[in-house]
């Protein structure tokens, strides 16, 4: 098809597929993985498995007309935001309304594009609201700081922490001029909190911060922490014949002029309500705020944001979709600053929010050079169901556990909640590399994208508004808990050679993790339990769906450890979260005292897993 202004629009391939009950799930990767099995007595088995391994059987459903015809209108309407996308992504008109010189969070800026994606979703009559949250941001001293570099990408947490761990007393941050190909007087900026949301009120909403007695983040180094250019550091790195050391005879003085500055965030949110359960989301979110110009960073996102809610409101008003489920569109404020305003919201609705979003979907993706090597990258809690199987422009894609950088982590390890996160890279390069520069702007974008940047962002509008689609039209979430297993096996195996290296060293005595080992086999046996139920219920039986889907949703949540405080620990998914908690924690314990606590917690953290999954109490799983 062409859109009316000239502009190309790429269709969507519709596949012949049989609409099941199940989705064959392929490996991750595509690669020969170590297959890993425990019994229940402890002893366990590790075999090779060829790439794509064996899928688990997903039997069909019945032939169902009115269920076939469901399937062949998804189809349409999958066509039909395709062309719309289209038609709006490759006009520059898009990303103008939001290519703003800077927007930083808390700025007039920022207020000015949250009014205007206000006003957009209230002429789309999406119901908008504003969620107001007042925080403390640090921003440089101008009388202070002069042309210093201004301490505001990437992981400088992680590298504050580390050198902090290793007896640092600062960290000088710069960019190796043999890994970033920047200009020698680029500065950087970036954030050193190792966590997410306001540092200045853990675990808590900053609704109104001066109700709450000072306090802060323990992810917060203790140490200073300063980006310079790669002029000012005289430092060349890449020397295959130099071996690096920490230390020298200089005494060097840092200075960090900072202040802490009083600012109100704005989260906006619209919604198209679901006509069958409209009190469960699906929440499709982007970071409206950037340092500098951020075209990127936000610019992009913040545009597919919009002209997906544009979409779906056609679809519905005008083409007779009634989603069955709720659509929340949110902009967030003060992403650059550790996904600040989300985590916020997420702060503030702790009680209610992981038990009705059943998946969030991060619009926050990198965009980065493509050719026919590329690959589509997706980040993700193991229940998504697997997002190589819609088809995209890019056909070729590749799946990763999502890692603390990512902006959709506290959705997934902070409240429970299924997430997913994409990016398009080439074999040589993971990342946008222009993040947090002022070179993230239309130009390098361009240039990073071979001037594909409106096709880029067709497939990444397609994707997310594709695997939406599913989870507000189907009976069934498509989330499969048995995507679990292997994760989850293989993060017991290393916490039993850990006790058995421990053991035969003589460290320690009288520990077995065989207990452990029972607990994730009541989770594996739980889980194919809802597939056994799935495929005795009438699947047209809303109340029935309804109540299987709840089971579903209460996996990722319950993996939450529930003995630890999201004030000390705000991570504290099992698997994905940080502390001493986490399986992957207990498989490097040094603490023998530590470890046998830890490690009956955390059985127990997975018991109760399996024990929600099961749904009714006479129902449970005796075996542990």
């Amino acid at each position: 098809t062409h859109c009316s202004h000239g502009f190309h629009s790429y269709l969507l391939q519709v596949k012949s597929v049989r609409y099941s009950r199940f989705t064959l799930q392929p490996t991750d990767s595509g690669e020969r993985h170590a297959e890993v099995k425990l019994s229940d007595d402890g002893t366990e088995e590790i075999t090779e498995v060829e790439a794509g391994g064996s899928p688990s059987f997903r039997p069909a459903l019945p032939n169902r007309s009115r269920r076939s015809i469901a399937y062949l209108v998804l189809g349409t309407l999958l066509i039909f935001i395709t062309g719309m996308l289209s038609c709006s992504a490759n006009s520059e008109d898009l990303f103008y309304i939001f290519d703003l010189p800077s927007r930083s969070a808390g700025s007039d800026e920022d207020m000015s594009l949250a009014n205007r994606i206000f006003d957009g979703f209230k002429e789309l009559e999406m119901d908008p609201w504003t969620d107001i949250h007042y925080v403390q941001l640090p921003m440089p001293d101008r009388l202070l700081s002069g042309l210093l570099p201004e301490l505001k990408v990437c992981l400088f947490f992680l590298q504050v922490d580390n050198a902090e761990k290793k007896g640092a007393s600062a960290v000088l941050i710069f960019p190796d001029f043999e890994d970033y190909e920047y200009r020698s007087e680029t500065a950087l900026y970036g954030h050193v909190h190792l966590g997410s949301g306001d540092p200045y009120t853990p675990g808590f909403p900053s609704f109104n911060h001066t109700q709450f007695p000072p306090t802060q983040s323990s992810g917060l180094p203790k140490i200073l922490a300063q980006t310079i250019t790669y002029a000012a550091s005289g430092f060349k790195g890449s020397f295959k014949s130099v071996i690096y050391s920490l230390g020298g005879v200089e005494n060097i003085t840092v200075e960090v002029n900072n202040v802490l500055v009083n600012k109100e965030l704005h989260n906006v949110f619209g919604v198209i309500k679901g006509f069958d359960d409209p009190d469960r989301y699906i929440v499709l979110g982007a970071q409206r705020d950037a340092w500098g110009r951020g075209y990127a960073r936000a610019t992009v996102g913040t545009s597919v944001l919009t002209e997906l809610a544009k979409a779906f409101h056609e679809m519905v008003e005008n083409d007779g979709f009634r989603p069955r489920r709720s659509l929340v569109f949110a902009s967030w404020s003060a992403g650059e600053y550790g996904s600040i305003g989300a985590t916020e919201w997420l702060e503030g609705y702790m009680a209610s929010i992981d038990k009705s979003v059943f998946t969030y979907i991060s619009l926050d993706g990198d965009d980065t050079n493509i050719n026919d090597g590329s690959f589509f990258f997706f980040f993700f809690s193991p229940p998504i169901f697997s997002p190589c199987t819609i088809t995209l422009y890019f056909p070729a894609c590749r799946m990763r556990p999502m890692t603390i950088d990512d902006p959709a982590y506290p959705f997934l390890a902070f409240s429970g909640i299924p997430s997913v996160s994409f990016h398009f890279i080439t074999p040589n390069s993971e990342v946008y590399t222009y993040y947090g520069t002022h070179l993230d702007d239309v130009d390098q974008l361009s240039y990073e994208t071979n001037r594909r940047t409106g096709e880029i962002t067709v497939a990444a509008a397609q994707f997310a508004g594709q695997m939406a689609l599913h989870l507000v039209h189907d009976h069934l979430l498509s989330l499969d808990m048995s995507r679990y297993s292997n994760t989850l096996t293989k993060a017991v195996v290393q916490v039993y050679r850990h006790i058995q290296w421990l053991s035969q060293s003589g460290k320690l005595k009288d520990l077995s993790p065989n207990w452990l080992n029972r607990a994730r086999g009541s989770f594996q046996r739980a889980a194919r339990g809802i597939y056994d139920d799935i495929a005795s219920t009438n699947l047209d039986d809303k109340e029935a769906c309804r109540i299987l889907n709840d089971r579903i949703m209460r996996v990722e949540h319950n993996l939450l450890s529930p003995y630890v405080s999201p004030v000390e620990v705000p991570f504290r998914h099992l698997l994905f979260g940080r502390g001493s908690h986490t399986l992957a924690s207990i498989s490097e314990a040094t603490d023998m005292d530590e470890l046998r606590t830890q490690l009956a917690l955390a059985t127990w953290n997975l018991q109760g897993c399996a024990n929600a999954m099961v749904g009714d109490i006479w129902d449970l799983d005796e075996e542990i």
